[in-house]
């Protein structure tokens, strides 16, 4: 079953801002316990090896039990997104980020509890080891209000997660900005949310993302290239850029994208798989690994950002959206041989390999 996370984001101050702290520093150091340990030995095959082999040593830091799970899970996918990359897993380490997850998904999220008010109830460990529940009123959109609705009535199982954006004290009071992410099966969002109801389309398009255009390559079913277009935000990339309005300018972008999709005839769109290049946002690559052929860190980021909002936004058009492995996309003998055959610039015969991918998957 596939997945999509929404992000709603909050402020907070006073004690509720210092217990959501305390929980990402102890998750953090939990994680550093983990990730430590990992790199001596041999690893399991699964989720519940995992959690079997690293739930003590995470549990030491933070005495909770899905928190504890959540940071083995989080050890587990940076390992496999390495394996799937070819670096060294024992030449990472984590880079600056605050988070605190439940691995499990469930309903209702014992941790990050939704109420029908569209608050949150967090269950958070201060530096002593005491636990308590705070509340967050996040900043809830329209069309997400009725996605949190279906979640309550329908019971439908979602993982919780909290990130800490920024933090600092104003008027002696400390105050956090952050998100809460909720992650949900993917049919749920498409039954919610979407504005065309109906995709007879047959085609297949895929998408190259970059730090200042979308390239897009629509095929047939016989891999035949039909047609291919590009989507640019150069302007963002400037440096001062403000990154709300970076944002809402991609934004714009990707919604021409998929109303161009959409209405020539595209009814699946492949991806480069953004929990690849995601899952590594919280990892700096040492040794010289960060100029890895598959791997820079700031464009990785950027990237997967830019895809989520597309997946996330695709079923607004009835458009399937699936995933392809990255590695090789870029650079490699096949990417090569389009750029020649078809006379594609480097990014178009990108997407035109992932859409070919997608297609060989899908069959």
């Amino acid at each position: 079953m596939d997945y999509i996370t929404i992000k709603l984001p909050f402020n907070v101050d006073g004690d509720v801002a210092k217990e959501l702290l305390s929980t990402a520093w102890l998750f953090k150091t939990a994680t550093y316990r983990v990730l430590s340990s990992a790199r001596r030995g041999l690893l399991p095959g699964n989720r519940i090896g995992w959690k079997d082999m690293f739930r003590g040593i995470a549990y030491e830091v933070i005495p909770n039990r899905r928190y504890a799970d959540g940071a083995a899970i989080l050890v587990m996918s940076i390992y496999e997104s390495c394996r799937e990359l070819g670096i060294d897993f024992r030449s990472v380490e984590l880079s600056d980020w605050l988070v605190f997850q439940q691995s499990e998904l469930e309903y209702p999220n014992r941790n990050i509890t939704l109420k029908p008010n569209h608050e949150f109830h967090i269950t958070t460990i201060k530096y002593d080891g005491s636990i308590g529940r705070v509340v967050v009123r996040p900043t809830v959109p329209g069309s997400y209000r009725q996605l949190l609705d279906a979640i309550i009535t329908g019971r439908v199982e979602y993982m919780g997660r909290v990130v800490i954006i920024d933090y600092g004290v104003r008027n002696n009071r400390l105050w956090v900005h952050g998100e809460v992410q909720v992650t949900v099966p993917l049919d749920v969002y498409y039954e919610r949310m979407a504005r065309h109801r109906r995709n007879a389309g047959k085609l297949i398009g895929g998408v190259d993302v970059n730090t200042d255009r979308i390239n897009l390559v629509i095929i047939d079913e016989d891999g035949e290239l039909i047609d291919h277009r590009t989507f640019w935000f150069s302007e963002v990339t400037t440096r001062g850029f403000p990154k709300h309005k970076a944002w809402s300018i991609i934004s714009m972008r990707i919604h021409e994208l998929l109303d161009y999709t959409y209405n020539n005839g595209v009814k699946t769109l492949f991806l480069e798989n953004p929990e690849v290049l995601g899952r590594l946002r919280l990892v700096w690559i040492m040794n010289g690994d960060r100029k890895h052929e598959n791997y820079n860190y700031k464009v990785s980021v950027f990237r997967s950002s830019i895809i989520e909002r597309i997946a996330m936004k695709a079923p607004l058009y009835s458009i399937r959206v699936r995933y392809v492995n990255p590695k090789g996309t870029t650079n490699s003998t096949e990417h090569e041989e389009l750029m020649r055959r078809y006379g594609l610039d480097r990014h178009t015969a990108s997407a035109y390999l992932t859409a070919l991918r997608g297609l060989k998957h899908q069959r």
